[in-house]
């Protein structure tokens, strides 16, 4: 798959080069997640690319919405590693990762159609959403897209909403039912478990002095729409699933300031650090909570470690 970036200070990277010289067919978007929704504009690219065309897809780094308002960005349901990574499973062909900054914001609807769509990635076809817009100021529509389409040579295909339960499928649906718990609720809109990665950093070795040691990692997909401690599966690059219980979040009972989600491995105590981890959750079991002694927060690690045990020992190993 190729990847187009842009550098910084640069309207979009690419847009006076031909990225599809065979010409290809495009869908735009945030793709936060590649939910079930986003897993159905892609698949329609694919059907109309056939074997002579490719598949193009424009995505942006950081969120739009966090870029305008960074006090109130939208929690991440994917790094960008992780959209990559399903991407190029999904078979896209190009993948525009797109830096959205002012310049970028200021683009017209009209001159993004005219140099990312046809000059740079020549398509012909545009598969959106039906409440899809872009442009300066969200500007651009759904019929002004067809409009320019029907004068410089593409065809625009809109894809129904995709629902789920009577409830349509959205990454904004998804942060809401992790952030509050769901997480079985968020892999069926998602259609796959809800997944985080990382790689396993130096910590304070707390855990480890408190009989629970942790492999701990940055989150990359800030802000998180879930935390607590939780029930999972997670295993090393390569390596087999194991239980485990984690906890994501600030961690306030021994006065946690930066985001981190640790893992505690069950009957398993060797040294990860600069291993990369991939974590499959598979139920909330509490919030996370502060504690007056390192007595009490013992005892809850312990009532934590038996309730994930016993979640887990139903649960079904991951693929």
């Amino acid at each position: 798959m190729q990847v187009i970036r842009n550098r910084p200070g640069e309207v979009p990277d690419g847009f006076a080069e031909n990225h599809a010289p065979r010409g290809s067919v495009v869908t735009v978007g945030n793709f936060d997640g590649l939910h079930r929704g986003h897993l159905a504009l892609v698949e329609r690219c694919r059907q109309l690319a056939g074997a002579t065309r490719a598949v193009a897809l424009i995505t942006f780094e950081p969120l739009p919405q966090a870029f305008f308002r960074p006090d109130v960005a939208p929690s991440r349901l994917s790094t960008v590693r992780q959209k990559l990574q399903m991407l190029r499973t999904l078979g896209v062909d190009i993948t525009w990762l797109a830096r959205f900054n002012r310049r970028f914001a200021n683009v017209t609807a009209r001159a993004f159609v005219e140099e990312a769509l046809v000059h740079a990635l020549r398509a012909r076809h545009v598969v959106v959403g039906e409440d899809f817009r872009f442009g300066r100021g969200r500007e651009g529509d759904v019929a002004m897209l067809r409009r320019l389409g029907a004068g410089l040579g593409f065809d625009v295909e809109i894809v129904p909403s995709v629902f789920d339960d009577g409830e349509r499928i959205s990454s904004s649906r998804i942060r809401e039912r992790l952030a509050a718990g769901d997480i079985d609720a968020a892999a069926a809109m998602l259609g796959r478990p809800f997944r985080m990665e990382g790689r396993v950093v130096r910590g304070a070795r707390l855990g480890r002095k408190l009989g629970y040691p942790t492999a701990n990692l940055r989150i990359r997909a800030q802000p998180s729409p879930l935390g607590g401690v939780l029930a999972a599966f997670a295993r090393t690059e390569g390596g087999p699933w194991r239980p485990a219980v984690t906890n994501l979040g600030r961690r306030p009972a021994v006065g946690g300031k930066e985001p981190l989600l640790e893992v505690h491995f069950f009957d398993f105590d060797e040294d990860l650090y600069g291993q990369r981890l991939e974590i499959q959750f598979v139920a909330k079991l509490r919030d996370e909570a502060n504690f007056e002694t390192l007595e009490a927060l013992v005892a809850a690690m312990r009532r934590d470690d038996q309730a994930a045990r016993e979640c887990l020992a139903s649960a079904t190993l991951p693929d």
